[in-house]
């Protein structure tokens, strides 16, 4: 079978094409022939060496962390899945894993049946940054109509999940995000929107109960200037130095620097596959064929797009 590896950190032009054999199942899990795979931040953190205390320095690697395929075969001990089944997933460990390939064999603790109404594309896009927003919704305790949210970056897959669930809360969101995704932003549950190509939300005379940097390049200094005395800053793409440093500096200050750190699991899954259920929208604004994975990650790595890009096998 055809699958994407690296042999070294690096940018794009490290990933190679290989042929290897396909994979074999144990007891407990299915083999999924990949239709879809879909693109997240963390792929290319893995690949670039700025995860290596957690994926290790062992190569090759594979790339890819969320799919969505048809079950080819099950495990002898496997019940409630069957040949056939339209599933979306997640490798069972992402900084070792990966699912840019043919074929995958994962526990069926890392699968979910398709939902009928979304398509390949749109149930490969669900698991991780889906698992992000969830676990930042739940960091955030309770929310209410008056609780004023800035949401930073907030068009992109992570932000997608996000602004629907917490306008299922019926919170007071205001969203920062590019003149082209304005609209999104609006649709998807933001109360005000921020166009940062013509406006500096610092710059902004307006206090907020809790502000989440899902681009990555406010920062909790930057954040503290627009948070409330009793405020908190969530912070889904730390620094490595930042998951210890925050639990420090947490103890003398009222103004929280929160580290989100999540991973799929069945209990968020549910939740998300309720709301995905009950009208969630997922949109997928490129979609790359297998052939083409380099330059697929090489526009995901550039940013600045709506919802998910992923990669497609014909």
């Amino acid at each position: 079978m055809k699958a994407i590896v690296y042999q070294k950190f690096g940018n794009t032009d490290v990933l190679q094409t290989i042929e290897e054999p396909k994979p074999s199942i144990q007891s407990d899990q299915v083999l999924v022939k990949i239709k879809v795979v879909s693109i997240n931040p963390l792929d290319w953190k893995i690949r670039k060496g700025e995860m290596k205390l957690m994926s290790g320095s062992k190569f090759p690697k594979h790339t890819g962390t969320d799919f969505a395929g048809i079950i080819e075969e099950t495990g002898t001990s496997v019940s409630g899945f069957k040949k056939g089944d339209e599933v979306f997933g997640t490798v069972k460990n992402n900084m070792k894993d990966g699912a840019l390939a043919e074929y995958i064999a994962v526990p069926t603790t890392s699968v979910w049946k398709k939902p009928i109404h979304i398509n390949f594309a749109q149930s490969a896009s669900i698991p991780t940054v889906g698992a992000a927003a969830v676990t930042a919704l739940q960091k955030m305790g309770n929310i209410h109509a008056q609780t004023e949210i800035l949401v930073n970056g907030a068009t992109g897959g992570f932000g997608m999940f996000l602004l629907q669930l917490l306008k299922q809360k019926q919170a007071n969101i205001t969203a920062v995000t590019s003149t082209k995704a304005i609209a999104f932003a609006k649709k998807w549950g933001a109360d005000i929107v921020v166009d940062y190509t013509k406006e500096n939300i610092l710059t902004q005379n307006k206090a907020y109960d809790i502000v989440i940097d899902l681009s990555g390049k406010m920062g909790y200094a930057n954040a503290k200037q627009m948070m409330k005395s009793k405020a908190l800053f969530l912070n889904p793409t730390p620094k490595p130095i930042e998951i210890p440093t925050s639990l420090f500096k947490n103890l003398f200050t009222s103004k929280k620097h929160i580290v989100v750190l999540s991973n799929p699991s069945t209990e968020n899954m549910d939740i998300l596959l309720d709301a995905v259920n009950n009208g969630l929208q997922i949109e997928v604004s490129k979609v790359f064929p297998f052939a083409q994975s380099k330059e697929a990650y090489q526009y995901a790595e550039q940013g600045g797009y709506i919802g998910k890009v992923v990669i497609e096998f014909n």
